[in-house]
């Protein structure tokens, strides 16, 4: 009698080791929070995340030069930490897979940090002395402390929509479906103008806004340089052409150098 072939669940398929790796180290270190609100009471937990968290004015004067890198594993709670994993792994386990590991870690922490600066940016900007600001009534300080992978993760989104612009994403819990390329651009415009309406809701807009304007400028860089190199190239043949022109002009009527060397 043959049996029927089994066929083994792949989880690297399903969850690719980057993506693994990440929500593995994010989980972790919310454990980590966890454990030490439990213990050492709020005081311990808000202390690790002004330690591990990204404090501008800690950044800029502290020399807590970590931080642009360790606030990516820190979240604020467990749906926090839950929303964000999720949404890394249903956009960014295609991404790695058509990129590969080596290739999806480079791109994801340089996005994450390089959001993280931007924010570190914009708030000393804001808030040069670190004693806080009112923008359209929201206070704006360069001591508030921000956690999380979003900045990694809207760049993850902004690369998705590049490589993959026109798979369809379902708007849940509506049951309509629009291109990927659309939804970011959606996402992006409601990022945009949550930055200029500050509406005080806890979330890092020009975080989420950094990271996709370094993971756009990162996925162009070739062509931004291969467009400065052709125009440099073609500036250069346009000047040989013209030398060449202006030396034809002036020995057109000379004699040849060596007539002896003429053959018929």
């Amino acid at each position: 009698m043959n049996s029927m072939p089994r066929h083994r669940f792949n989880w690297r398929t399903f969850l690719p080791p980057g993506i693994r790796n990440i929500v593995l180290a994010c989980t972790f270190v919310y454990l980590m929070q966890t454990v030490l609100g439990i213990f050492g009471g709020p005081a311990a937990s808000f202390r690790f995340i002004e330690w591990f968290g990204l404090v501008p004015r800690a950044v800029t004067h502290g020399l807590r030069l970590w931080q642009p890198f360790t606030y990516l594993f820190l979240h604020g709670g467990l749906w926090h930490l839950l929303i964000n994993m999720l949404v890394l792994w249903m956009f960014g386990a295609d991404l790695e897979r058509a990129w590969g590991t080596r290739r999806f870690y480079t791109y994801y922490f340089l996005t994450g940090v390089g959001a993280g600066l931007i924010d570190v940016v914009v708030k000393t900007i804001l808030d040069p002395h670190g004693v806080g600001t009112f923008l359209l009534g929201t206070k704006i300080s360069s001591w508030t402390p921000t956690i999380g992978a979003s900045g990694a993760i809207f760049g993850v989104l902004l690369a998705t929509a590049m490589i993959f612009p026109d798979r369809q994403v379902w708007l849940i819990p509506f049951p309509v479906t629009i291109p990927m390329r659309m939804y970011v651009v959606v996402m992006g415009g409601i990022e945009f103008f949550s930055t200029l309406g500050a509406s005080g809701d806890n979330v890092s807009h020009v975080c989420h806004l950094g990271g996709m304007l370094v993971g756009y400028f990162y996925l162009r860089r070739g062509s931004y340089l291969f467009g400065v190199r052709n125009r440099y190239s073609e500036r250069r043949r346009r000047n040989l052409r013209r030398r060449f022109d202006v030396y034809q002009a002036r020995h057109r009527d000379d004699p040849p150098s060596n007539p002896s060397k003429w053959t018929n």
